[in-house]
This record gives structure tokens, C-alpha cells and sequence, in this order.
């Protein structure tokens, strides 16, 4: 691994992974409100698990506009306040 990586690259795996984060952040909410009558248990399990997603896509977009200064929204991604 001593590969370097510059810095458009980098900035296109942070993207990727705001992507993902979005992604999995919005299945676990909808997990969380499809378990909600039915599995308690579980729909409290998905909505941390959501939680979780949404701060890593905070860090990570504090990552490419730090200061608070909001990117342009990847595709499908959406702005978290």
C-alpha cells in the first residue's frame, strides 16, 4: 500500500462514500418505520443503526467543506443540518 492517492481521487472516495452513507441511513429509517407495530425491538435497532449512518455522512462532509460550509449534494444525497 504505498501507493499515494491524490487529491481528486480522494475527494471522489469521500463522495462515494457520502453516497453510500446517504443510502444506507435512508433503508435503515425505512426499516426503522416499516418494524415500528410489528418489532419494536427491531425498529429501535434500525433507527440507531440510521443514527450511526447519519453522523458518519456529517464527518464526512465536514471532511469536504469543513467550517460548516455544505457541498453540493451528491446525486441522491441528501443535505443533513
Amino acid at each position: 500500500m504505498t501507493d499515494g492517492v491524490n487529491a481528486d481521487e480522494l475527494l471522489r472516495r469521500i463522495q462515494r462514500a457520502r453516497e453510500r452513507a446517504a443510502e444506507e441511513e435512508r433503508a435503515w429509517q425505512e426499516r426503522a418505520r416499516s418494524l415500528a407495530s410489528t418489532d419494536p425491538d427491531g425498529a429501535r435497532e434500525a433507527a440507531v443503526r440510521a443514527r450511526a449512518f447519519e453522523a458518519v455522512l456529517q464527518v464526512l462532509e465536514e471532511i469536504v467543506c469543513p467550517g460548516g460550509r455544505r457541498p453540493a449534494p451528491a446525486e441522491g444525497v441528501k443535505q443533513v443540518t
